[in-house]
């Protein structure tokens, strides 16, 4: 049998055939065809809808039915049980999520294991890692933004390590909606949490485990073999950077080791992005207003 393709139809004489029908394909004309979004009645259906479901069925319909779909994580349980589960579909290789994990450079090197041992039980899943702009290493970090970032400036720290990273992320690989592992038993901002969200720049963020609670995924991660960082067996719950991660306590919230004595919650990625413009624009007035002064020191010095 002939492997020869046929010619692709003009896409004018398609166009033309779009309107004359009142309807609109797939394969028509990429301008006739909207972006994705939901409007808000849609938006609060479909989550009326989805909280009833389990995860498995829930990650069907994000298959199905959001282009552009990627799955964020820094290889927490929740995040590990969705690959897991994923994994399991038999998705064919256009069909397959892939992840990104953000390396902020300052991961424990357990986690780092991790990725390693995850890349080997599931290694037909593409893994996009993304880094600090312009840094490889912990300590060109350092030399690039100063020592303990993390303390000096916290938001510049966030911005630097995790959001501008996964903004180029979803720019570079043109995402348009992101699995996590976020759950309402997490407690904190995290305890109404739906199962889809669609932040200010229009990225589109699905919860599949939503309504789990810590146990029920750590019984899923036992009862099927899988990998999981080891730091879980010592206490840990939730784990993120080594500098703001600690092990919790009996009775404390999963997510108490993280940013331990401070007000903070989440890292960046989670919070509303017009939160690290408005920063962003604050620090170019300062820098602006710094090299003004300097300009106008150096004035009265020649004068």
């Amino acid at each position: 049998m002939s492997s020869r393709s046929s010619p692709a139809p003009d896409r004018d004489v398609m166009s033309m055939h779009e309107l004359e029908s009142g309807y609109v394909s797939g394969s028509g004309s990429e301008s006739s065809l909207p972006e994705i979004h939901f409007t808000k009645p849609h938006l609060a259906f479909l989550n009326r809808q989805l909280q009833f479901l389990e995860p498995q069925d829930i990650l069907r319909w994000c298959i199905t039915s959001l282009p552009g779909l990627f799955q964020t994580t820094a290889f927490g349980l929740t995040g590990l049980v969705t690959l897991d589960m994923l994994s399991k579909m038999k998705l064919p290789r256009p069909q397959m999520v892939d992840l990104i994990f953000l390396d902020t450079l300052h991961h424990f090197s357990e986690t780092l294991s991790l990725v390693d041992r995850v890349r080997s039980k599931y290694p037909l899943v593409n893994l996009h890692v993304y880094k600090p702009d312009g840094v490889d290493t912990a300590e060109e970090f350092a030399q690039t933004h100063g020592e303990r970032l993390w303390e000096t400036n916290d938001e510049l720290y966030d911005w630097v390590a995790k959001v501008e990273p996964a903004q180029r992320a979803y720019r570079e690989l043109q995402v348009a909606a992101v699995l996590t592992g976020r759950r309402r038993s997490q407690g904190g901002k995290r305890g109404d949490l739906d199962v889809i969200e669609v932040d200010e720049a229009g990225l589109i963020k699905v919860n599949p485990l939503a309504n789990w609670s810590f146990q029920q995924v750590q019984d899923y991660i036992q009862k099927n073999n899988v990998p999981y960082n080891e730091l879980l067996d010592r206490g840990y719950k939730s784990i993120g950077d080594w500098h703001s991660t600690q092990p919790t306590k009996a009775g404390e919230d999963e997510r108490a080791g993280r940013w331990k004595g401070q007000q903070k919650t989440e890292c960046g990625i989670h919070n509303p992005r017009s939160k690290f413009a408005r920063y962003l624009q604050e620090q170019e007035r300062k820098q602006k207003e710094e090299a003004l002064q300097k300009a106008l020191d150096a004035l009265e010095v020649a004068a």
